[in-house]
């Protein structure tokens, strides 16, 4: 049996309102069409209401879906979209779509929701994840990582329904262990942020590169064990590629394992970091490694304009006061802990990300994790990574005055390293071989066809 492309469904906002302008024709489920224009839909009391430009309003039930009557022509702009959400340059943009554009009520507002062909999200998510200016190999590579990551997202979600929202940590006073995933998306398939993979409607404009590198990998997958993979990557690994377990769900996946971003063993480093001493060495060090790299060109071929704001990426510092620990701790864990005395690193990566990490105040002590609640604890967006040291300085009468943070890598650190994929598809490497390199033993198959649309 042939597999047809699938159509997914895209969370783009969360509001009380949703605000969007219709370029062309687009009809109800009921054939109702509605005119190019500007039109609001609002919650008001126990109501939705659809305002037209004109004024006028209607009562509408949700979901209140509109389908273009030309898909390839028409499309729908979404105001004040935020993009970025928690990062250091979030910020909001009006933003454009193909295909329909449903809305949805949940948990006290409204969603809006982009359903369209899987081939058409993805040259957006390339253009939106980074340059569309960037190498072929980069590109191909994305393409497959990006498809494969979503069809293994749509069958993970089916499954979750059945199983019902499972919590996924400890919490007690002893303890905040959590971990996040795309768990939290009910209702559609995958959000359009960072929290899953970022896309950015047609607002980004693709390239022929891009449309080339969608095309020639049309369908392509990464397969293991004849199930898709569930591929994941980050901006920067920092030298070695973590593994899936020490970041989301305790279940191994043999094709998401140490990777060394290197051809070859950096001579002179110890990469087996199974000792504190050995994984404080590798970060506070300038290993060589694929993302290595300070090469603006490399750079600006994979990070948008708003990711080159953070210039750090292989290797980073930042200081954070006594008073600074314990606003963020309050703030966003809403930890309390007194007097910040020491944070001891109990359980790292292969990468050297911590999994676990006890903060020892004057009044509690308690251990977090894992990766994404540690960076979230030191930092108001997230910190780049969990693989630092954290160094006490100014000390008085045993309270530092001060941490020095000294990290390694940006993200999570698990599977493709965007930075070191650039380079590799700078020196030449083709998208196969840049694949294989950092899913292991996974295979490339292709998982349905053009011609079945």
């Amino acid at each position: 049996m042939t597999k047809q492309q699938p159509k997914i469904r895209v969370g783009i906002m969360f509001s009380e309102e949703i605000s969007f302008y219709l370029h062309g024709n687009f009809s109800t489920e009921q054939g109702k069409v509605f005119v190019p224009g500007q039109y609001k839909i609002l919650k008001k009391e126990k109501k939705i209401l659809l305002a037209k430009q004109n004024g006028e309003q209607t009562n509408i039930e949700t979901p209140f879906t509109l389908t273009p009557t030309k898909y390839k022509e028409n499309y729908f702009e979404l105001n004040n979209v935020t993009i970025g959400i928690n990062f250091h340059w979030e910020r909001k943009e009006n933003q454009q779509f193909k295909g329909d554009l449903e809305i949805i009520e949940e948990e006290g507002h409204l969603t809006a929701i982009n359903v369209l062909a899987l081939e058409d999200y993805l040259e957006s998510v390339i253009s939106s994840e980074m340059s569309a200016k960037s190498s072929e190999g980069l590109l191909k590579a994305h393409a497959v990582i990006s498809r494969s990551w979503l069809l293994a997202q749509t069958e993970k979600g089916k499954q979750l329904q059945k199983l019902g929202k499972q919590h996924q940590g400890v919490k007690s006073e002893e303890e905040f262990i959590e971990w996040y995933d795309r768990e939290d998306h009910q209702n559609f398939d995958v959000c359009a942020d960072d929290h899953c993979q970022r896309y950015q409607g047609i607002t980004k404009a693709s390239t022929r590169e891009v449309a080339n590198a969608v095309r020639e990998t049309f369908g392509e997958v990464l397969v293991y064990n004849e199930n898709i993979c569930d591929a994941r990557y980050s901006k920067c690994c920092g030298g070695i590629a973590e593994i899936f377990e020490n970041v989301w769900e305790p279940v191994p996946h043999p094709y998401l394992r140490k990777v060394i971003d290197h051809p070859d063993t950096p001579e002179g480093f110890d990469t087996n970091l199974d000792t504190e001493e050995k994984a404080q060495h590798w970060i506070k060090s300038n290993p060589p490694a694929f993302c290595n790299t300070h090469d603006k060109q490399i750079l600006q071929q994979v990070l948008n304009d708003y990711d080159q704001e953070t210039t750090d990426f292989f290797r980073w510092k930042t200081v954070l006061s006594q008073e600074d620990i314990q606003r963020l701790l309050k703030s966003r864990l809403n930890i309390f802990v007194g007097n910040i005395l020491d944070l001891i690193p109990i359980e790292r990566g292969v990468s050297g990300r911590l999994i676990k990490l006890k903060i020892v105040g004057s009044e509690k002590t308690i251990t977090i994790g894992k990766e994404l609640v540690i960076r979230k604890a030191f930092s108001k967006t997230h910190l780049y990574s969990s693989a630092f040291v954290a160094d006490k300085t100014e000390m008085k009468n045993g309270v530092p005055g001060k941490f020095i943070f000294t990290g390694a890598g940006w993200g999570h650190g698990v599977g493709l390293c965007q930075i070191g994929a650039a380079v590799m598809g700078n020196k030449g490497y083709n998208y196969s071989k840049i694949l294989m390199h950092y899913f292991k033993d996974a295979q490339l198959q292709q998982w349905y066809h053009a011609d079945s649309e």
